[in-house]
């Protein structure tokens, strides 16, 4: 298996005038990806490691849409494998992602090379199976609020949001105690509370829909399963973190189809090649976020001075 630091070296040695292939290296081992497979491949990639981006950047967003538009444009067939390495994003476009996708394809499985977090893992529970390496990692799914705050603007966990406010008043019932509230309380907005309840409760309903459609299709408890798994998701009391990773065991625990990565050697190797020549791409050029098919029909998203 071609590891980071000899697809460092292919590329040394694609040189060709000065600049180095790197389109032609990470499309290689995508068509190398769909000659073992015969299924459809899209890549879908953010440089959020690689570069200190603007969160609307790096993130999943509205314009994703129109970049699968762009890739999906002239596939065949109803398969499709999904390399994704996300931080997540908006769970508004996230929904719109994978009803496009799904109006797309009806066999999808999502190869996730390194992590795919948060609104990322939403997607991944879309598929009908998801493939992970030892090393490959999800996240929760507990849906992230930014709110403005005397320090400037700060991304917070909605569910902290409101078992914060649970505490204030049982707290302030205390008279001794209020003054020490009163800086936090004044940072609540009109609907704060309303937004953190509605953005949690719609978290959970689409990991659950998807999950019961797709991934327990068939099953005879697909319900309460899909429900279990998307409430654990979504369970901050239990993560304690966002940025958690969830390793592959404890999904499979959790009822999550998982396949291992290292099953398929060759499925392996051309997966984890696509991803560090992905890698290379984000820190040898300009480029902040790949949308690419095996077929090399991209769309690349380039960093300019207002996205640093």
């Amino acid at each position: 298996m071609p590891i980071w630091s000899e697809i460092l070296t292919e590329l040394g040695e694609s040189q060709a005038g000065g600049n180095i292939d790197y389109d032609g290296v990470r499309r290689k081992y995508l068509m190398a990806l769909y000659q073992h497979t015969q299924r459809n491949v899209i890549l879908y990639a953010s440089g959020w490691l690689q570069k200190d981006l603007m969160p609307a950047i790096a993130s999943i967003n509205d314009e994703d849409i129109q970049a699968l538009m762009e890739v999906t444009q002239g596939l065949e067939g109803s398969k499709l494998d999904l390399i994704l390495h996300s931080p997540g994003g908006s769970l508004e476009t996230t929904e719109a992602i994978v009803s496009y996708l799904r109006s797309r394809f009806s066999d999808i499985r999502v190869i996730v090379p390194q992590v795919a977090m948060s609104a990322a893992t939403m997607i991944a529970c879309a598929a009908d199976q998801i493939v992970l390496g030892k090393h490959s990692f999800l996240g929760p799914t507990d849906p992230q609020i930014i709110i403005q705050t005397p320090l400037g603007l700060r991304q917070v966990a909605a569910q902290a949001v409101l078992d914060q406010f649970d505490k204030a008043q049982r707290e302030c019932k205390d008279p001794a105690k209020l003054s020490s509230w009163l800086p936090m309380l004044s940072q609540y907005g009109p609907d704060l509370l309303e937004r953190c309840e509605k953005a949690l409760d719609l978290s959970k309903s689409l990991v659950k829909t998807w999950l019961e459609t797709y991934m327990f299709k068939g099953s005879n408890d697909s319900s309460t399963k899909a429900t279990e798994v998307s409430d654990w998701l979504a369970n901050h009391k239990y993560f304690k973190s966002h940025n958690r990773h969830i390793s592959r065991e404890i999904l499979r625990q959790a009822g999550l189809v998982i396949l291992k990565l290292e099953d398929d050697e060759e499925l392996q190797d051309m997966s984890l090649s696509v991803f560090h020549a992905t890698t290379h791409t984000f820190m040898g050029t300009t480029a902040t976020k790949i949308v690419e098919n095996h077929t090399g029909r991209a769309f690349i998203k380039q960093m300019n001075a207002s996205n640093q």
